[in-house]
């Protein structure tokens, strides 16, 4: 009898004491400062124009709550939380009731409240620790104690995730029927109401079955919490609902990618704290050009548009600053959020090559060197060898230049140099031109076998393309709060890393893998371009049997493109075709309205009339060409400018 009496004490003392400690922090939160609804999480992102083109955590417009669906409200609420208007920001019998769910049967149930998600949502991350909770059970009382339970279903309603960029009722509706939030139908409703629990996978767009499967779930909740009958239940999705899938200002079906990058990088801006990031009220304006994102989405789309099998990766770059002006990591990102451009590492074959024949020419090589293209083995001092392949085991069987290899991308050439310099040099040359990457100088480094990052190696790239003057690859131009006070501002630097005259040689030299003047015992391999192009380039492709990259550039724009797939099995020659042509589709089409432009020749530099295979003076040789060299190395021949070689 004594110890019931004490644990009846003990539970009494034990309740009253959580009843007291509860309405102490009730009345502590009501005397705190009051949540800001409406700039809770929100993000706007803007593309270089200062047109806005994203709102993470807010919608474009705030919808009243008696603006919405009464259809949508209560399968929101049926769904997510049926007891929202009877509790105090935590329903403790649902609490109990997941608890020993859970216990029995060994599952992982939840019972977050419509005000622990919005909280969740706005202002924490999903991490499973104990200072996240607690922070969510506070912040979750203050919501409840300074707001009435419809502002917070409002709140809720125009913040949450409905899937394919869409955060907000109002976007989600025009999204997906083209229609105001006001003007849903039941089962319109019961659809978007089942988003919220996993927006990837049950939105309309990504999976329709899922998502009316999803619905359906959405629809019992309905008839059991009593808001529909069993009758209106059995009448739902008889026919399929037409869905719009389109934004009247913005219709790009692979922004996302570039989007996920810029909040990326806003995490790593220490001028930018990530309190702030959560709790929101951010403007981002991007280096995004909504001409150059479209151009490359409609390229990708018109080649691979009907690949099962292949996905893709580009970026767009301005040299100049180092500005990324599109971007996309997917063919489709509601089937897959994975950024290919942003986070995969993959082999780079012969796109290597540029920086190894800088590295080639810094050290006193010229365009015109010489080296044996023929079949070899290389023998190495630990009696191990290494027998690298031309492609289609195509040789020249002779002495070919510097500018013809670039051209062929003949490797046995491009091993020769590497292991002439010695291997450490593409190491540094590589590290100099902004590559981050750990590379390890092998044989094999010539030609491209290590894996790397997408936006890393356009870092480099963009030195090349920016005349030797090294660039950080960036999203953000400037980070403001909601008041325009300024956090953030991408300050341009210059680096120059590599000499401009060597840069100016090697980019030429990348010209030739167009011209049809190298046309021998193989061709240059991009020469199927050559009839569409408008204005020159520098370019490189690089093929292994994983992998297909196209990289090419002017002054005006650098772009990569990756075809290949997520389990890098072999691909096939038509990926190579793709790749170059996806790249030359979007830099014609992004530079349509623009005069060509070109880099000027730097004083030091000649160009000679000389066979660009050969590199001999032969005027009245079929493969002559425009090499360049610095001033006193080139052999004997004479200056000549390019206009005078067109007289």
């Amino acid at each position: 009898m004594k110890k019931l009496k004490f644990c009846f004490r003990l539970c009494l003392f034990i309740f009253l004491s959580f009843f007291v400690c509860l309405t102490g922090i009730y009345v502590f939160a009501f005397f705190s400062p009051k949540l800001e609804l409406k700039d809770m999480g929100k993000i706007f992102i803007y593309d270089k124009d200062q047109n806005i083109v994203y709102q993470g955590s807010g919608s474009s417009e705030w919808i009243s709550l008696e603006d919405i669906s009464s259809h949508l409200k209560d399968a929101v609420i049926s769904v997510e939380d049926k007891n929202f208007y009877k509790h105090k920001g935590f329903d403790y019998f649902r609490i109990l009731k997941s608890f020993f769910q859970n216990i029995r049967d060994n599952t992982r149930f939840g019972a977050s409240t419509i005000s622990q998600q919005y909280i969740k949502n706005m202002f924490l991350t999903f991490d499973q620790t104990w200072e996240r909770k607690i922070k969510e059970a506070f912040l979750t009382i203050e919501l409840e104690v300074h707001y009435s339970k419809d502002s917070i279903l409002e709140g809720y309603l125009n913040t949450i995730n409905f899937g394919e960029g869409n955060y907000g009722i109002e976007d989600a509706s025009k999204y997906y029927f083209n229609k105001s939030s006001k003007d849903l139908t039941l089962e319109e409703s019961l659809m978007l109401a089942g988003i919220p629990k996993n927006p990837s996978n049950y939105n309309p767009v990504s999976d329709y079955d899922a998502c009316i499967k999803r619905a359906k779930i959405v629809a019992e909740s309905m008839v059991n919490n009593h808001y529909i009958t069993k009758e209106e239940y059995d009448s739902l999705f008889q026919k399929e609902i037409p869905i719009y899938g389109k934004r009247t200002q913005n219709n790009s079906q692979m922004i996302l990618y570039y989007q996920d990058a810029v909040l990326q990088e806003l995490k790593s801006l220490k001028e930018v704290p990530s309190s702030l990031i959560d709790s929101g009220g951010l403007k981002i304006y991007t280096t995004l050009d909504m001409n150059a994102q479209m151009k490359m989405e409609d390229a990708i789309l018109n080649y691979l548009g009907n690949q099962e099998e292949l996905q893709v990766a580009s970026v767009v770059v301005e040299p100049s600053t180092g500005g990324v002006l599109a971007l996309t990591g997917g063919i489709n990102y509601a089937k897959s959020q994975y950024n290919r451009a942003s986070m995969a590492k993959r082999q780079v074959g012969s796109t290597m090559k540029p920086f190894l024949y800088y590295a080639a020419l810094e050290n006193g090589l010229t365009s015109s060197s010489l080296f044996k293209s023929e079949k070899t083995t290389f023998h190495f001092e630990d009696h191990k060898t290494y027998a690298p392949q031309n492609y289609n085991q195509v040789y020249a069987n002779k002495d070919i230049t510097m500018a013809a290899a670039i051209a062929y991308s003949d490797n046995i050439y491009a091993v020769k140099t590497h292991l002439f310099l010695g291997t450490d040099v593409l190491v540094q040359t590589a590290k100099m031109a902004g590559i981050q990457e750990d590379l390890i100088g092998n044989p094999s480094l010539a030609l491209g076998t290590s894996e790397l990052n997408m936006l890393d190696f356009a870092h480099g790239y963009t030195t090349l393309a920016n005349g030797g003057d090294e660039k950080e690859i960036y999203f953000i131009q400037k980070v403001e709060d909601m008041d325009g006070n300024i956090l953030y501002e991408h300050k341009d630097k210059h680096n120059f890393v590599f000499n401009s005259n060597d840069v100016y040689i090697l980019n030429e030299m990348m010209t030739n893998t167009t011209n049809s003047t190298f046309s021998s015992y193989t061709t240059p391999t991009a020469l199927s371009l050559a009839s569409k192009m408008s204005r020159k380039y520098a370019l490189k492709t690089g093929t292994t049997n994983t992998d297909s990259w196209s990289v090419g550039y002017n002054p005006e724009a650098l772009m990569l493109v990756w075809i290949g797939n997520d389990e890098a099995n072999d691909i096939d020659a038509n990926a190579s075709y793709y790749s170059k042509n996806i790249w030359l589709d979007t830099m014609e089409g992004y530079l349509k309205d623009h005069e060509p432009v070109w880099y000027e020749k730097p004083y030091n530099v000649i160009g000679l009339v000389r066979d660009g295979i050969t590199g001999e003076e032969n005027l009245k040789s079929s493969n002559n060409t425009l090499l360049y060299y610095i001033r006193g190395t080139e052999v004997s021949s004479f200056p000549i400018d390019k206009e005078e070689m067109m007289d």
